[in-house]
């Protein structure tokens, strides 16, 4: 097995000529690649163009898709064409690593909250929005417990948090709550991960937001309760909205994991932890390697 990725990188493995770095690193460069192997569980990190498909063929249909995108009630063929065209879409992040606008006008079908949910099911075989949900209520109350034996000026934020829950006892709200309190906890930055707005200065908001690398927001009327959800929730990456009027913030929050693993990004610095948190015990991919942090936190939801 000592040769096996150099084998199958000679048989036109396209993951394993993508990950080389005496294929991929220039002439000129000293340093190994920048090319991000798989290390999130990924099962289809860059696969194969379909059997009779290349790259002139797909990027065909890429152009197709295009017109497809702007007819409405149009889920099912654009479904089918993304599919076909999954290998094409792969090889194009992996390899090229476009910014977030220009690969936005070259696949907008992407951007589409069923079509991100789909690409994250096919990289890696687990459903999105189900898996995310679930595993997140069932960790609820244990969880609540956890959060909140917190002490110092944290434990005081956190309890802060959750105690919206006791004006708003519903589902979303617990959810939400629950994903912001966890940040506070593992140290990460919870303003990173969800910044609300009013919708009073519409302008200023959209030149906060053009700053943005990657975070949820939230739209909500100045005068509105803490058991009223907000306007508009979104997604941005680079300055860009990627999503908006999304149902609630736990759903942009599983959304943006499913972004993240479908363009291949990084996870936020100052929310590293709450990210590991999702993927390996939420979303139960690459479970065997765990910071300390996360074991810690995984050995007391587990008493």
């Amino acid at each position: 097995m000592g040769n096996y990725c150099t084998k199958l990188r000679s048989l036109g493995c396209q993951e394993m000529s993508i990950n080389s770095m005496k294929i991929r690193k220039p002439a000129n460069s000293s340093s190994p690649n920048q090319v991000k192997k798989p290390r999130r569980a990924e099962v289809n990190f860059c696969p194969h163009y379909p059997a009779g498909e290349d790259k002139e063929s797909l990027e065909k249909e890429r152009v197709k898709l295009l017109s497809e995108v702007k007819r409405r009630n149009n889920h099912q063929v654009i479904k089918e064409k993304m599919e076909k065209t999954f290998a094409h879409q792969q090889y194009e992040v992996v390899q090229d690593m476009p910014f977030i606008a220009e690969f936005k006008s070259r696949w907008p079908a992407l951007f589409m909250e069923h079509e991100v949910s789909a690409e994250f099911t096919w990289i890696t075989t687990i459903p999105l929005i189900p898996k995310f949900m679930s595993q997140l209520d069932q960790y609820s109350d244990k969880l609540a417990g956890v959060l909140c034996k917190k002490g110092g000026a944290a434990g005081r934020k956190i309890k802060n948090i959750m105690a919206v829950i006791d004006q708003d006892d519903s589902i979303e709200t617990r959810r939400a709550c629950s994903l912001q309190a966890l940040a506070l906890y593992l140290n990460d930055d919870p303003e990173e991960l969800v910044k609300e707005y009013g919708s009073e200065d519409p302008d200023g908001t959209q030149r906060d937001l053009d700053q943005m690398l990657i975070r949820i927001y939230g739209i909500k009327n100045p005068g509105a309760g803490v058991d009223q959800l907000p306007e508009d929730v979104g997604i941005i990456v680079e300055g860009v909205q990627v999503l908006h009027g999304l149902k609630d913030v736990t759903t942009a929050c599983a959304l943006l994991f499913g972004i993240i693993y479908d363009l291949n990004l990084s996870y936020p610095t100052n929310l590293r932890y709450t990210f590991e948190f999702i993927q390996k015990i939420l979303m139960k991919l690459d479970t065997h390697r765990l910071s300390t942090k996360i074991q810690v936190l995984r050995n007391k939801l587990l008493e």
